[in-house]
């Protein structure tokens, strides 16, 4: 049974304020019940993640959308934690980034990345890109945490 109906949880990693910010106004714009978390460093993702302190209440998410450049633990070391872990792994992974190197690209599918995004400076285009996420992955997509 598929739950379509409720909240849709999403954790954003992205140390950079301007980004967060962004991403969290084109979400106000949507038509679905969106919580976004937001952590800054690849180690508060991977305690967040794994429900560490302090962190024991959030919900795991129905969607990651991943920066590669982070502190702490780089976003390819991050998504490498997640897809190795049994009770991460099937979270859908965005790689949202402005990195578009080939071997960043290459990495990220390796690491079993779900998507890989080239994050667009263009205020309207991130807008867009937002959108097109939400709308394949919060409403196309079948994610694992909205099967019942």
């Amino acid at each position: 049974m598929i739950n379509q109906a409720s909240i849709h949880h999403i954790l954003l990693i992205e140390d950079n304020p301007g980004d967060v910010r962004l991403t969290q106004e084109a979400f106000k714009e949507s038509k679905n019940k969106i919580q976004l978390e937001v952590v800054t460093d690849g180690v508060e993702a991977i305690n967040y993640l794994r429900k560490e302190p302090p962190f024991e209440q959030m919900p795991t998410p129905d969607l990651i959308l991943l920066d590669l450049n982070i502190p702490k633990w780089d976003g390819k070391e991050v998504l490498s934690v997640i897809k190795a872990d049994d009770m991460l792994k099937r979270i859908p992974v965005v790689v949202l980034t402005t990195s578009n190197a080939g071997v960043d690209v290459l990495k990220s599918y390796d690491l079993h990345a779900n998507c890989f995004i080239n994050k667009p400076i263009d205020y309207d285009k991130f807008f867009d890109i937002i959108h097109k996420i939400e709308e394949f992955w919060l409403s196309t997509a079948i994610v694992p945490g909205k099967i019942a």
